[in-house]
């Protein structure tokens, strides 16, 4: 997920009061400069796994699922900004816990069935449902009869209700901040339970949704095609007429035909072995696009492993280590991080400066926890480039103030099982593992990585980190569903991860930035080809300049 997304608290709250009424979003999402019409080509390495809004769960389908299918509620091409898309209004109860929405009319599914609240409801209790084996199906759990449902133990969620064709009702077993952006995400995506049923598990190569763009051609290992979607409800959109996504090509490959001009966007990026001569060429620079990513990459310190039961030895880690050069080693395709969120995530703490490199003081807060000669540990580390090199340099950085750390590189899932004991690793670097936001709210890097409930068996913290005052504080800030109180709640987020960075568990090291390009042909604001929310590329809202 990426950048250009300076999303303004005031905005925020703005937008989801603006949405409590009938919203239309189309003509602000309308670009006066689009030509409409024309094709473009996309070159992937690997073919998608499925095209199931329900199965879905990596960065290459995603984007590509968004514009086969809809939600209730989207974002602003772009942006973080949450809006209104197959809702065209919501209510919020009093208390928090009832979110009515008011469906757009005359929205069709690529069949040319009229979408309908029926559907919606479908749509999330087959995500539940632990037949459908959904990796989403933990987001719903704030709805009512979720325990039942996703136990088998219920046919469907007994907190959704249609009220009519056109208004859906969902009741919450407690008030949730974040369900507005998880009837934005994928998982939310309304399905036609009639093709669902036609196809069974291979509905995912059979898509059929309300989106801006309809599958044409699926030919396994060598291209997917999408088409312009003639009867989409947001008129105007898309403005391309076609999208083929060539499967099979490496990546430096894929440059080379990008630099003949025989493909559009390289869909997996630029090669890390080709960056540096990408950028130090000015024509080849002039079609990169760089953008932030709701990521961060960091250290983790089991607490429960001494000596790392000591704050004071946690804190030196944090000030041994030079983020600037460890940046460096990565061709400077990240920004140094300071806190667990990343700049472009509400509630980033923007005053806090975090701990400063600084090895001497890193080497008297280690004396002062009884380890003035410094202590032999392990540091885990993924095994796929650059993250050895990165833990390299994280080592050497430890070596200066005493602390020899030996380096585990493993295959992920090898981390992965490390991480998840109590005991297993002193320390990980969570490179290629890193956290990637699953929506833009401070909430979704908390609960897995650094909250209580995270820390079991198993779990993804990887720290064993857990404050139970902390997450009476994190519930407390969900809690507040008021759109008018968001203000609030992001600076009580923001204290929370800076309460966080006194006690340690983690060394944040950077913030990934993300890096692409395109073509000279390809027209639209830059942040649709890094757009933070549907990775790697928006492509409802880009379109080529050279349309007869």
């Amino acid at each position: 997920m990426k950048r250009i997304l300076t999303t303004t608290v005031a905005a925020s709250a703005l937008a989801l009061m603006i949405g409590m009424a009938s919203t239309n979003v189309q003509a602000e999402q309308l670009d006066p400069n689009a030509k409409p019409g024309g094709e473009i080509v996309i070159t992937y390495k690997d073919d998608v796994a499925t095209l199931d809004p329900a199965i879905g769960y990596d960065w290459q389908n995603w984007s590509m699922i968004k514009s086969l299918f809809d939600g209730l509620m989207d974002y602003e091409a772009g942006t973080t900004t949450l809006r209104p898309d197959m809702a065209e209004s919501y209510e919020i109860s009093p208390d928090g816990q009832t979110f009515t929405f008011k469906l757009r009319k005359g929205v069709k599914f690529h069949n040319g069935r009229e979408m309908t609240a029926e559907d919606v409801k479908y749509s999330i209790e087959r995500v539940v449902n632990p037949a459908t084996q959904s990796p989403g199906q933990g987001f719903f759990g704030s709805i009512k009869g979720y325990e039942e449902a996703a136990a088998g133990k219920a046919d469907g969620l007994s907190g959704i209700t249609v009220v009519d064709p056109l208004t859906v009702k969902f009741e919450l077993t407690r008030p949730d901040a974040t369900f507005l952006h998880v009837m934005a995400i994928n998982f939310s995506h309304v399905v036609p339970k009639e093709e669902v049923e036609k196809y069974g598990a291979d509905f995912g190569k059979h898509p059929v949704g309300t989106g801006a763009f309809k599958l044409a051609e699926w030919t396994l290992g060598q291209r997917v095609v999408f088409e312009k979607n003639p009867d989409y409800w947001n008129t105007g959109l898309p403005y391309l007429n076609k999208i083929t996504f060539e499967i099979g090509q490496e990546p430096i490959v894929a440059l080379l035909r990008l630099q003949k001009g025989e493909i559009d966007v390289p869909g997996d990026g630029i090669p890390p072995a080709k960056f540096q001569e990408v950028m130090s060429d000015p024509a080849q620079k002039a079609r990169v696009v760089e953008g932030g990513q709701l990521h961060t990459g960091y250290v983790t310190m089991n607490v429960n492993i001494p000596p790392f039961d000591n704050v004071k030895v946690r804190q030196a880690v944090n000030m041994a280590i030079n983020k600037d050069r460890i940046v460096q080693l990565i061709n400077n395709r990240a920004v140094p991080a300071n806190q667990p969120l990343p700049p472009s995530m509400p509630g980033y703490a923007k005053d806090y400066k975090g701990y400063p490199y600084d090895a001497a003081k890193a080497k008297e807060l280690l004396a002062e926890a009884g380890h003035a000669d410094g202590f032999e540990t392990d540091l885990y580390v993924m095994n796929t480039d650059p993250n050895p090199r990165i833990a390299q340099g994280i080592q050497q950085d430890l070596a200066a103030i005493g602390i020899k750390a030996n380096i585990q590189a493993l295959a992920q899932a090898n981390v992965i099982a490390a991480g998840g004991e109590k005991e297993g690793a002193p320390m990980i670097w969570s490179g290629g593992m890193a956290w990637i936001a699953d929506f833009p709210d401070p909430s979704n890097f908390y609960g897995p990585i650094l909250g209580c409930g995270g820390a079991v068996p198993g779990g993804w913290n990887w720290s064993w980190y857990c404050n139970e005052d902390l997450d009476k504080k994190a519930a407390e800030a969900d809690s507040i569903v008021d759109p008018a109180k968001a203000d609030e709640r992001y600076k009580m987020w923001s204290d929370i991860y800076v309460k966080i960075m006194e006690d340690a568990p983690w060394a944040p090291v950077f913030n990934e930035q993300r890096f692409t390009m395109k073509s000279p042909r390809m027209g639209g604001a830059d942040n649709l080809y890094v757009d933070p929310v549907h990775i790697p590329v928006n492509y409802d809202h880009v379109y080529v300049n050279d349309v007869q």
